[in-house]
């Protein structure tokens, strides 16, 4: 039964072509990747996350082979969008840290381009009841949402683990220098005392002669 449902399902499945990259943005930079659509009307998915760098933001972009802006945003950690490619070409998503002066970020994302063309189930060709082909149907349905969240619960537990890594990186070298500045401080304020004490002692001592 489970062999037989996976081949199901094999069939069933839709064809994605799918790219997930990780990639530094420069200080000032534009990053732009590119997506090429063969046929209108299939749907494409961009998920994206600032892993770490600055407050975590960023703002990007996505244009049509027409230059026609389709999704764009400004500061922000993350997104998960799906629209359909009604254009033939290129698709071209953008990363921009122009905000920036100096900090990198780290992106972590994925295109994906999805053909939904489905073949016939083997029951329906084999003329099986509709009621049983439903049923599949239904199951593989269920099996590719789980799938799916599956997939963004593990995105999103990793987005969260980079970034609090990142934190406690940052707190940990603002504690360190925070206390060597403490010891600098202590430090010269001991010598000061002591510079303080001995100019008394001194000025005594000529009071005296």
């Amino acid at each position: 039964m489970a062999a037989r449902l996976f081949v199901l399902f094999s069939i069933f499945a839709t064809y994605v072509y799918a790219t997930a990259l990780t990639y530094s943005v420069a200080a000032n930079e534009r990053a732009c990747f590119y997506s090429q659509v063969n046929e209108p009307g299939v749907k494409v998915a961009f998920y994206f996350a600032v892993q770490s760098g600055g407050s975590f933001d960023i703002d990007y972009s996505v244009t049509s082979p027409s230059l026609r802006v389709i999704l764009d945003g400004e500061k922000e950690r993350q997104g998960d969008f799906v629209f359909t490619a009604n254009e033939v070409g290129e698709y071209r998503f953008c990363f921009l840290n122009e905000m920036s002066t100096f900090a990198e970020k780290l992106v972590d994302f994925e295109i994906a381009v999805e053909n939904e063309a489905r073949a016939e189930l083997p029951i329906k060709q084999a003329g099986g009841s509709e009621q049983e082909a439903s049923l599949l149907e239904d199951s593989i349905h269920s099996l590719s949402g789980k799938l799916t969240s599956i997939s963004r619960a593990q995105k999103y537990f990793r987005t969260r683990e980079n970034r609090n890594f990142s934190t406690v990186k940052s707190t940990e070298s603002r504690i360190f220098y925070f206390s060597i500045a403490e010891v600098l401080a202590i430090v010269g304020m001991a010598v000061f005392q002591v510079l303080v004490v001995q100019f008394f002692f001194t000025g005594s001592r000529k009071g005296f002669v």
